[in-house]
């Protein structure tokens, strides 16, 4: 089954200068991996993660020329003025976009949306028509008339594909045409990012409609049908791990032991792949196979040795990155997820458990913003005003418990001495056995309440619950101490979740 998932992305080893170990396979020495910086570690020096960012600024007038002749390319692409050289036109169109710096980026694609739209002279005239031939043939037909055509028919058939043409924009053609360069494809999305970001500074009806035709052409061009997923191991391209550690976004790869871990025994990493953005994983995620389900990152990630996978029973997923900005929107990691347990399944069927550990990263956010509220409702005294903010956090057992924990001299009360205690940069409370004893039973119930209860819109408020309680998960179990880094301190208060996906 390995042998046919793989896909040969091209590209070259691991230089044997980066460490003996790696080239034959063994384990790198951990004494010599910490000396010197990452990258260096592969062999290569230091290498710039992937990007689109934009140039230095540019000289004004050579800017503006630059933007004027990126409106006509757009013009000459739509409209194929150049139609014997198209492809140039494409290419030309994307070399001279990547010139400008953000500011022009964002004013061309305001070009883009208001000046590549719909034809809505044209769009009124159709509509008109068909409502005139709507008033002509608005009689009573039978099963027998329709089963052979007429002339309003005919008429209204055509009228109808005319209308569905009318309503594509003509920044859609260029879409299309630039999707089918080489390069075309990892330009939109990274075009798109951009489109993100304009939308944050000029939330425009124009840019929000051409958002919304690049997701809608990305969710058909990336299709779970169009992808390719391969299985990533120590013996793919330097290339593409080096991808894999520049998007890594829920456990940060620290060395090159690290990196060598989660790709070796009782790991698996998989991505999902595009033909046309070679070496380019546009999602990813990382699996332990562990014996039983695993609350802790730590040892998930530290723990010696990873469990041997012959007694293995549990694949659990630790870590799942989205590494294009430009495909925001697009579900990919759900089809990732689905397939890779299919997979697992065939490959391994003594695994039965497929599980998640995964961070909860809204909790703090929530609850020290519900913690302040009730410090400032008790502080207030008037209750009739904020009757209807105040609202019990904490038991009473947990009100005593938190109130022995305090300084002598301390006179807060336990709601705002725990907002004090969780609100600390430092995070002293977890090193404090008294406090974690204390900070226990509340934190496990309000976190159990802000995944399974807290909502918006319909949706769970937390968007990792969102994400795989829409994919078919449940919640499984909550983890103390689950991720003591400072991250997940400051994100979940250490706080790991569970969510089992089942088969």
């Amino acid at each position: 089954m390995r042998g046919i998932m793989r896909i040969r992305l091209g590209g070259g080893r691991f230089r044997a200068t980066a460490t003996a170990a790696g080239a034959s396979g063994a384990a790198p020495n951990k004494s010599e991996l910490g000396k010197q910086p990452f990258m260096a570690q592969f062999g290569q020096g230091s290498v710039e993660p992937p990007s689109n960012s934009a140039p230095a600024m540019l000289d004004p007038r050579h800017s503006e020329r630059l933007l004027k002749k990126v409106s006509m390319l757009m013009h000459e692409a739509v409209h194929m003025r150049n139609s014997s050289l198209p492809n140039a036109t494409l290419r030309q169109l994307r070399e001279d976009y990547l010139m400008l710096n953000m500011d022009y980026r964002q004013r061309a694609l305001i070009v883009l949306g208001t000046q590549f739209g719909v034809d809505r002279k044209r769009l009124k005239g159709l509509m008109q028509h068909y409502m005139t031939l709507n008033s002509v043939g608005n009689t009573e037909e039978t099963i027998e008339d329709k089963t052979s055509d007429s002339g309003i028919d005919a008429a209204h058939y055509r009228t109808e594909r005319d209308l569905r043409a009318a309503l594509v924009p003509l920044s859609s053609r260029l879409f299309e045409q630039m999707n089918g360069q080489v390069g075309g494809l990892k330009f939109l999305v990274d075009l798109r990012a951009d489109l993100k970001t304009a939308l944050l500074k000029n939330n425009l009806a124009s840019l929000r409609a051409l958002d919304s035709d690049l997701q809608g052409l990305f969710a058909t061009w990336l299709s779970p049908a169009c992808l390719e997923l391969h299985r990533i191991t120590w013996n793919d391209a330097a290339c593409l791990l080096e991808k894999i550690v520049t998007y890594e976004a829920v456990h940060p790869i620290t060395n090159l032991y690290d990196l060598k871990r989660r790709l070796g025994t009782g790991r698996r990493c998989f991505g999902y792949f595009h033909p046309a953005m070679p070496g380019e994983p546009l999602v990813f995620i990382e699996v332990a196979l562990t014996k039983g389900i695993e609350g802790s990152a730590q040892k998930v990630l530290f723990g010696e040795p990873p469990c041997d996978e012959a007694v293995a029973d549990c694949a659990l997923f630790y870590s799942i990155t989205s590494t294009q900005p430009g495909l925001k929107g697009i579900e990919l990691g759900n089809f990732l997820i689905k397939r890779v347990v299919h997979l697992l399944r065939q490959e391994m069927p003594e695994v039965q458990n497929f599980v998640t550990l995964s961070p909860i990263p809204g909790f703090m956010h929530w609850l020290l913003a519900k913690l302040a509220t009730q410090c400032h409702v008790q502080k207030s005294g008037d209750k009739s005003a904020n009757s209807k903010l105040s609202e019990k956090l904490l038991f009473p057992e947990e009100e005593v418990k938190l109130e022995a924990c305090r300084d002598e001299g301390n006179s807060k009360g336990p709601v705002e001495f725990m907002y004090d205690v969780l609100s600390s940069a430092e995070h002293e409370w977890a090193s404090s056995e008294k406090l974690l004893e204390a900070l226990r039973p509340p934190l496990l119930r309000l976190c159990a309440r802000y995944i399974l209860q807290e909502k918006k819109r319909g949706a769970a408020l937390d968007p990792v619950t969102n994400f795989h309680v829409r994919n078919g998960a449940s919640v499984e179990q909550l983890n103390w101490m689950g991720d003591t880094s400072s991250k997940g301190l400051a994100a979940s208060a250490g706080l790991m979740v569970n969510y089992r996906y089942r088969h």
